[in-house]
């Protein structure tokens, strides 16, 4: 999958961002609707939508650091102390303009996304080090709303947090931490949401045992047969014409329990789709990366 053009758009976005020196969401919303850059989801691949979005998360948050040295270091300065050098001073707005497009880029391409429900952010603990980096830069230089927006960023859940660093590594090693992610916090959930409750010996009762459905089975079978026979040694001596068209309509109790009982095993496998757990309690990976999110904690 060739993701190239949706890079680069994002890329011109950013671009435009920082020639007109803007530092606030309200300038990205602004180019944003300028460019009519939700539009970048019309053209979407019809499958791997989880891959199509993470893949736009990571280019966003591959800008929110500059990666040469001489440039960080003259980006950490705040803006009072660039004013020695004009170079200087546009180099560092420069490059502390690009990194806040890329986390206004993030927030919005979540915010925009046509996904139900949405696809979290994969962050890795070295790229959330890198976003309090961004956080500190920008109080620094007088920018309040950056620490706003992360605040609902985090408040919102928008993050899944992850070990495995989304930009060194492949494809594979990232659908496998996030596999495992989801898998994990799945768990926790089934463990939470079943103890000290009857929910799982009901998931695992067998209905038709407990209601004896088979000795029931037997039961109703015998009943029939003796019915059957009682009515053919009583018709040579009288008419039992209409008591037999009723015999023949009569719902019996065992088709009763029998009806019961698949009425619950489809109420169980209902159960088990909605949860993405199986049988035999282990979780089922969700498509749609449904997992359970961790705050992030200072």
């Amino acid at each position: 999958m060739d993701l190239t053009p949706f890079k680069l758009d994002i890329d011109e976005l950013l671009d435009e961002f920082c020639e007109e020196k803007c530092t606030t969401l309200a300038d990205m919303k602004r180019v944003w609707l300028a460019k009519k850059f939700s539009y970048i989801y019309e053209a979407k691949p019809t499958s791997n939508s989880a891959f199509f979005m993470q893949s736009l998360y990571a280019h966003s948050i591959g800008k929110l650091w500059v990666k040469d040295e001489h440039q960080h270091f003259n980006m950490l300065r705040t803006v009072r102390e660039c004013v020695i050098s004009d170079a200087s001073y546009m180099a560092s707005f420069g490059a502390l303009s690009q990194r806040l497009g890329g986390l206004y880029c993030l927030y919005c391409l979540y915010e925009t996304q046509p996904c139900k429900p949405c696809f979290k952010i994969y962050l890795s603990l070295g790229e959330l080090k890198r976003l309090k980096e961004l956080v500190i830069d920008a109080k620094e230089n007088g920018i309040g709303v950056v620490p706003a927006v992360v605040k609902r960023m985090l408040e919102k859940t928008m993050f899944l947090f992850g070990f495995v660093d989304i930009l060194g590594c492949s494809v594979t090693q990232r659908v496998e931490e996030i596999a495992k992610l989801q898998n994990k916090r799945a768990r926790i959930a089934f463990d939470r949401l079943f103890a000290n409750s009857q929910i799982e010996s009901y998931l695992n009762m067998d209905l038709g045992a407990e209601l004896e459905l088979k000795t029931l089975k037997k039961m109703s079978t015998e009943y029939a047969r003796a019915k059957e026979l009682a009515m053919k040694e009583a018709s040579p001596a009288a008419e039992v014409e209409d008591v037999l068209h009723i015999n023949e309509n009569e719902k019996t109790a065992c088709d009763t329990v029998e009806s019961i009982v698949e009425q619950w095993e489809a109420q169980k496998d209902d159960f088990y789709k909605q949860t993405g757990i199986n049988r035999h309690n282990e979780i089922v990976p969700a498509d749609a990366f449904n997992e359970i999110e961790q705050l992030l904690e200072e």
